[in-house]
C-alpha cells in the first residue's frame, strides 16, 4: 500500500506577530515547517511527501529542504489563496504518483509524534476517511448577533480536530474536485470537505502536545516546551578594512558602486564580519579568524555571507534563537542611506530571521580619524540572543 503525506504550507499566517510566514518562523532555532516536515520523512510507512508552498516562498523553502534529512522524496506544488484550494492543488500534483492513502497535515503544527501518524494511517486503512481530536474541556456556547449566548453544546460529545487527516487518495481528490465545481470554497479542513460530499468521517485519538502556532502566544509555548528557560545574552563585534584599489565594496551581504574597493582576504564586507563575531561572541564561541583564518586560502575572496550563516547556525545548535541584530557603519563614504533597506534584507536572508529584528544605522566620524580621512570604514555590531544556560557545555560535547 502506497502511502503519501501532503503538507499545507501556502498560508501567509497574519496573525504570528511576525513579518514572515509563521511556518518559516525560527522556533527554538529551527524552522517551524522544519519540525513539522520531518516526523514524515522518518516514518517507515510514508513513501512519499509534497509540501504545497506559496509561489513567494519557492526559495526559502528549497533551502530548508537542502538542510532536511536525506532519505524519502520531498516535491512541491504551488498552492491557492485558501486552505482548501492548497489541498486540492496538492493532490492533483500527487495524483501521477498513485498512493493509496494521504494524510494531510498543516505546517503549522510543528509537535507531530510518529505514533499519531501511526494511528492516522491505520484509522485511514479502517474507516477510509479519518481526523484525529481531543476532547474539549472548555465550556462551549453559540453566540447571538448581539454576543449573547443562544446555545450550549454538550462538551462530553465535542472534539478539537486536528491534522494530520488521513484518508482514502482517490475519495479525498475526487470529493475536493466535486467541491471546487460546486462552488464550495470555504470548507475548513478536508473531513468537512468529504462530509459535505456525502462521506462518513471516523474520529480516531488526536494529541494534545499537537499545538497549532497561530498566535503570538502560541510560539511563546512552544519555545518553552522545545527551549526551557533560555537566558538572554548580548554581545558585540568590530570589523574594520581599508580603502583600496577598486570599483565597489561590499557592506551587509550588497555589492555598492564605489571610487575605491576594500582589502581583505575575503570580500572585506566588515559589516557581515562585525556580525559574525557578535553573534559567536553570544555563543562563547571564539572569534571569526579562529573560524575563517585570513591564512587559509579557501577563504581568499570569499563572501562573507557564508561566515554569518555559520554563525547564525551556531546559536541555533546550540538550541537559541537570535532576537535582534543591529549594526552601525561608520564611514564618509559611500553612502548608506540608499541602499539600507537592502543591506537589511540581505542580512535577514542570511542569518534567517524577520526583517524587524534587523536594524542599520550609518554614521560619518565628522571627518576625524582613518574614516574621516576616507582610509577605510569601520562597523560595529550587538547581537541579542536567548540561549539555554547549559549551551556552551552542549557545544563543547558535541563539536
Amino acid at each position: 500500500m502506497l502511502i503519501a503525506a501532503l503538507i499545507v504550507a501556502a498560508g501567509r499566517g497574519v496573525r504570528n506577530g511576525s513579518d514572515i510566514p509563521k511556518q518559516y518562523r525560527m522556533l527554538a532555532g529551527r524552522p517551524v515547517i522544519m519540525r513539522a516536515v520531518e516526523p514524515f520523512l522518518v516514518h517507515p510507512r510514508i513513501d512519499h511527501l509534497l509540501v504545497a508552498i506559496h509561489p513567494d516562498d519557492e526559495q526559502r523553502f528549497s533551502a530548508i529542504r537542502a538542510a532536511l534529512p536525506p532519505g524519502k522524496t520531498i516535491s512541491t506544488a504551488f498552492g491557492g489563496a485558501s486552505r482548501q484550494e492548497s489541498v486540492r492543488l496538492g493532490l492533483e500534483a500527487l495524483a501521477p504518483f498513485a498512493p493509496d492513502i494521504v494524510l494531510v497535515h498543516d505546517a503549522a503544527r510543528p509537535f507531530v509524534t510518529p505514533l499519531l501518524l501511526s494511528r492516522a494511517i491505520e484509522a485511514a486503512e479502517t474507516h477510509g476517511a479519518a481526523v484525529p481530536g481531543v476532547p474539549v474541556t472548555d465550556t462551549l456556547v453559540h453566540i447571538a448577533k448581539d454576543g449573547s449566548v443562544s446555545d450550549q453544546p454538550d462538551r462530553a460529545s465535542a472534539r478539537a480536530i486536528q491534522t494530520p487527516q488521513a484518508f482514502s487518495f482517490g475519495a479525498l481528490l475526487a470529493a475536493h474536485r466535486e467541491a471546487h465545481a460546486r462552488g464550495l470554497h470555504d470548507l475548513t479542513d478536508d473531513g468537512a470537505v468529504m462530509r459535505a460530499m456525502g462521506h462518513a468521517v471516523h474520529v480516531f485519538e488526536g494529541d494534545r502536545r499537537n499545538l497549532k502556532l497561530t498566535w503570538p502566544a502560541d510560539f511563546d509555548e512552544a519555545e518553552r516546551r522545545l527551549g526551557g528557560a533560555l537566558i538572554s545574552r548580548v554581545a558585540s563585534g568590530y570589523d574594520v578594512h581599508a580603502f583600496g584599489p577598486g570599483d565597489h565594496v561590499w557592506i551587509g551581504g550588497v555589492r555598492i558602486d564605489h571610487d575605491q574597493g576594500l582589502v581583505g582576504h575575503s570580500d572585506a564586507d566588515a559589516a557581515l564580519h562585525a556580525l559574525t563575531d557578535a553573534l559567536l561572541g553570544a555563543a562563547s564561541d571564539g572569534d571569526i579568524g579562529m573560524h575563517f583564518p585570513p591564512s587559509d586560502p579557501q577563504w581568499r575572496g570569499a563572501s562573507s555571507g557564508q561566515f554569518l550563516d555559520f554563525a547564525a547556525g551556531r546559536i541555533r545548535a546550540l538550541g537559541g534563537l537570535i532576537d535582534h541584530l543591529d549594526l552601525t557603519i561608520v564611514c564618509e563614504a559611500p553612502k548608506i542611506g540608499p541602499h539600507r533597506d537592502s543591506i537589511r534584507a540581505r542580512i535577514s536572508e542570511i542569518a534567517n530571521v524577520s526583517a524587524s529584528a534587523v536594524s542599520i544605522k550609518a554614521t560619518t566620524s565628522e571627518k576625524l580619524g582613518f574614516t574621516g580621512r576616507r582610509e577605510g570604514l569601520a562597523a560595529y555590531a550587538t547581537a541579542t540572543t536567548r540561549l539555554p544556560d547549559s549551551g556552551a557545555a552542549w557545544m563543547e560535547r558535541h563539536d
